[in-house]
């Protein structure tokens, strides 16, 4: 199916069937068992069939031979009969009027080339009839939502219900994700185990969460981002409708480089490409199951966070420590309080308490228990911060008389919903919210309770991360279009002389340069630009100058120049190539040398990457990548996320670079780029260099696909 409303709306069916037969339903199969038990359990209301041709009861209730021998209208098909039955099945519920199914059945194209081709009889067979297909090779689904749990592993109650909607590429970790979110008492709205994603893909579902009422967040674990286009198309959607996505993409390792002759190979691999399209669409990355629930949790619980600026309130000394300490590892700030809260505080802190931001209230709570409710209402008046964090339990035991303890965090309650900031709180350790907790927040309205510190500061980093990017829902670049001038054949490898062509033709300042043949014409062109110089080799085919001694700096006399020209021709020979000449330009020295390239990724097309150059690029790896199209504010945010920004910035006294000039240059050559289209493998200038106001490409690289 195509992602996209349409396509969200028809599932809205797939999601809320009103009858349900379960087909293949056996005693004998722990799949059958869970899934029936899972509808009765759950509060599912609508009526369940069950489909058995050579049992009369199922379950303790009457089993029907077929589906056609239902009396009644069925909604969903639920299968679960062998592999080679599935077609049967189908076939018949096309005949009975079933446009919905869900195929738990597998031995598809996960087994090899033989499994694919059923898969593939299925994907056609669903075309022609307009079916609507979870799986094949996936559990099901639960809708918490409705209370409609066709799932095919047990789903241990209580099933708590809330605005998370989680889809996984992984059917074997469902089953943790939802122990996981129960155990922290964060609620789903839907749970979905793709399979095989025949017909139904990841990102239909996003686009029906997207539109689900019931869901705030989509937590999603991906194995894969099968179709790019449509993964971005409903990102895009989910940033503009303001439901963050959190994913754990797994996969990390990086592939060889796919254009060994450019340096911009080493620096791009699958995974830091995924990172820069996650960013650039405003899905936000994690790197564990807990991180995906907790900080889908706290977005839920949130929304749009107004900035970074935290005040912290502990009853603990060493918490502020570790939070002041990952606070400033994840990019949050703790300023100081305004003069009025510290007033204020003082009022109601004992004596040997200090008013100041972390907040330790101390151990007193002990002896005032309104103490922290009260700090927490003080500190998020205070104009000065965007967002208040307390560290606050939930408690795991009931005490004799619970009455006076509900009391307590029934009114906090209404302090933080009261708030005219939003108020995390966090505990300090990743435990299990106990069932007398769960009891507590569900009486008196208490607020989520986000599961350590360490996990927690991640994540309110990252919610904050999200809502600076939902604010600023990124447009379409506002780049004209190019139309690109190109002169030859778009074959091969086009070296320094072509490529420079290339970039000036299109508007990309390149130093002055020109090609000599003789070493007559090379000292001619070297007193004509004016010493020092630098010669280097020029040859069709040749990537790397340098490796074969194609490269002489800093030549100041006639003599010089000569010498160089002989030596690097030589060289040329001795590497076997032919045509040789050497290019001539003048040397420049000063400035901070970037590499700026282009290279196309097979899943996600042109990536640009932005790295410190020159002879550093391959030992640093401190680049950027940004997927095209993009704009110059978007490489101006690119720009500054280098470990090396403070060298364009001016360090130790230099010039700082003119970044609006810098970034202006860059965003030509992705336009450019892409302008070049599907011919293009890729583009790169390195260095291009950056002296102030002056940004110059100093060396060029075209590699053509064939």
């Amino acid at each position: 199916m195509n992602g996209n409303a349409t396509t969200a709306s028809r599932l809205a069916a797939l999601f809320n069937p009103r009858s349900i037969a379960l087909v293949g339903a056996t005693d004998k199969s722990g799949w059958s068992l869970s899934t029936f038990a899972n509808l009765g359990r759950h509060g599912f209301t609508g009526q369940v069939h069950l489909v058995n041709p050579r049992t009369e009861v199922v379950h303790g209730q009457r089993a029907h031979k077929s589906l056609s021998d239902i009396a009644e209208p069925v909604d969903l098909a639920f299968i679960m009969v062998p592999t080679g039955a599935v077609q049967t099945v189908l076939e018949e519920g096309v005949r009975c009027g079933i446009r919905d199914y869900v195929i738990l059945t597998a031995g598809y194209g996960e087994t090899g080339d033989e499994g694919q081709r059923r898969e593939d009889e299925l994907a056609a067979f669903a075309r022609e009839h307009d079916l609507r297909i979870l799986g094949p090779n996936g559990n099901g689904y639960i809708n918490a939502a409705a209370s409609i749990t066709p799932y095919g592993l047990p789903i241990a109650p209580p099933l708590v219900r809330g605005s998370v909607g989680v889809v996984l590429q992984s059917g074997a970790l469902a089953t943790s994700v939802l122990s996981f979110a129960q155990s922290r008492n964060i609620g789903i709205s839907m749970l979905t185990a793709m399979g095989n994603e025949t017909v139904v893909s990841i990102t239909d579902v996003v686009d029906h969460l997207i539109d689900d009422p019931a869901t705030k967040v989509i937590a999603l674990f991906l194995e894969s981002v099968r179709h790019p286009d449509e993964f971005a198309r409903a990102a895009r959607r989910a940033l503009a409708a303001g439901k963050p996505i959190v994913a754990l993409k797994i996969g990390r390792s990086a592939i060889a480089s796919r254009a060994a002759q450019a340096h911009t190979g080493a620096l791009v691999g699958d995974d830091r490409v995924v990172d820069a399209a996650f960013r650039q669409l405003g899905v936000v990355r994690v790197g564990s199951l807990e991180d995906l629930i907790i900080t889908a949790g706290l977005l839920a619980e949130t929304g749009p966070l107004p900035g970074r600026r935290l005040g912290v309130v502990t009853p603990s000394g060493g918490a502020c420590e570790i939070i002041a300490d990952r606070a400033e590892e994840e990019g949050l700030e703790l300023p100081p309080f305004d003069p009025r809260t510290v007033a204020r505080l003082k009022e109601i802190l004992p004596a040997f308490a200090t008013p100041q931001n972390p907040l330790d209230v101390t151990g007193y709570v002990v002896v005032d228990r309104t103490l922290l409710g009260r700090a927490l209402e003080i500190v998020a008046a205070d104009p000065g911060i965007d967002a208040v964090l307390g560290l606050s339990e939930l408690p795991r035991h009931s005490p004799a008389d619970p009455e006076p303890l509900m009391a307590l965090y029934e009114a906090n309650a209404r302090r933080l919903a009261a708030s005219p900031r939003p108020t995390i709180l966090m505990g300090n350790a990743l435990i299990d919210i106990s069932p007398f907790g769960r009891s507590v927040q569900e009486r008196t309205g208490y607020p989520q309770v986000v599961g350590g510190i360490e996990h927690g500061m991640r994540a309110l980093a990252a919610a904050a991360t999200w809502s600076e990017h939902h604010r600023r829902v990124p447009q379409a670049p506002d780049t004209p279009p190019l139309e690109p001038v190109v002169r030859g054949e778009t074959t091969g490898v086009w070296a320094e002389h072509r490529a420079a062509e290339l970039l000036r033709d299109n508007g990309i300042p390149v130093i002055p340069g020109t090609l000599a043949s003789t070493e007559d014409e090379a000292a001619a062109t070297a007193e004509r630009l004016g010493y020092p110089v630098v010669l280097k080799l020029a040859a069709d085919g040749l990537a790397h100058k340098s490796d074969i001694g194609g490269v002489r700096l800093g030549l100041r006399t006639p003599a010089e120049v000569r010498d160089a020209h002989r030596d690097i021709l030589a060289a040329a020979g001795e590497a076997g190539l032919t045509g040789a000449a050497t290019l001539v330009q003048p040397q420049r020295d000063g400035g901070v040398e970037l590499l700026i390239g282009v290279i196309r990724d097979p899943a996600w097309g042109p990536v640009l990457a932005v790295a410190l150059g020159g002879v550093w690029v391959e030992v640093l790896r401190d680049s950027s990548l940004r997927l095209l199209p993009v704009d110059a504010t978007e490489i101006r945010r690119a720009l500054g996320e280098l470990r090396g920004i403070d060298l364009l910035l001016g360090a130790r006294g230099a010039e700082p670079a003119d970044l609006d000039a810098l970034s202006e240059v860059i965003a030509r050559v992705g336009a450019l780029a892409g302008a070049l289209g599907e011919r293009l493998e890729s583009l790169e200038t390195n260095p291009l260099l950056v002296n102030g106001k002056d940004v110059e490409a100093l060396d060029a690289l075209v590699t053509w696909r064939p």
